[in-house]
């Protein structure tokens, strides 16, 4: 199913409470070792932490966070629905649903390669979907963005240091090293603002839109790809 600016949107649901409630029961259903599972526990421990955020008043405005963080999580809990049934995900994701299950590709490797497809991509469209629900402008959630920004900076280096493996495995370290330091979080938030930034100022040509939203998924998806370059 399209998923770009113009395209059909998951529907958002009614808040935080219930996506976490989803990705736990992903976690559940999933077995450990899945690429999917991996990015996905990565990822509950995010929301959490946004959560607790929002709760605490952590957040410029409390209500835009929420927003944001609902439409953004929405977006890849469509992507695993539509992978469910057999239908295909937007580019960005068919990578990890295509190799989530081999065995040459480290946990690392899955993590990053969710986080590409979700930054990269569904964030921008995320963005541009809370303006418009809200009637808002992009200058009004760039300093919330900012500190969810500075939230999975301190996950990342924390997933890092954590599924790095270990001198059992040093005959793909190397190249891991390598292959997963050619990818930055800090990198890829600051393209996705810059295409939420584009998307916004073209909202009113839909075609152009479109066709913008369509190569940012197929560029991101090859990304996605390499991150997931198998090193057994």
């Amino acid at each position: 199913m399209h998923m770009a600016i113009t395209g059909t949107r998951p529907a958002a649901p009614a808040g935080i409470d219930w996506v976490v409630m989803r990705m736990r029961g992903l976690e559940a259903a999933l077995p450990p070792r899945d690429g999917v599972a991996v990015f996905n526990r990565v990822y509950l421990a995010v929301t959490e932490e946004v959560s607790r955020g929002v709760a605490g008043g952590w957040f410029h405005d409390r209500r835009a966070a929420a927003e944001l963080d609902v439409r953004f999580a929405c977006r890849y809990l469509h992507a695993v629905d539509q992978a469910a049934v057999g239908r295909r995900p937007p580019a960005c994701w068919r990578p990890l649903f295509q190799l989530r299950g081999h065995p040459a590709v480290q946990p690392l490797q899955f993590a990053l390669a969710g986080i590409n497809a979700h930054i990269g991509h569904d964030l921008a469209l995320a963005l541009a979907d809370t303006c418009r629900a809200l009637g808002a402008e992009p200058e009004a959630l760039e300093g919330d963005f900012d500190r969810i920004g500075d939230l999975l900076a301190s996950m990342e280096e924390r997933i890092r240091e954590e599924l790095m493996p270990g001198p059992d495995l040093l005959d793909v370290a190397d190249p891991l090293t390598h292959l997963v330091g050619s990818w930055t979080l800090d990198a890829a938030r600051s393209a996705a603002w810059a295409s939420f930034r584009a998307l916004w100022a073209v909202r009113g040509l839909p075609d152009l839109a479109e066709e913008f939203a369509d190569r940012v998924d197929a560029g991101v998806g090859m990304v996605g790809r390499c991150l997931l370059t198998p090193l057994g």
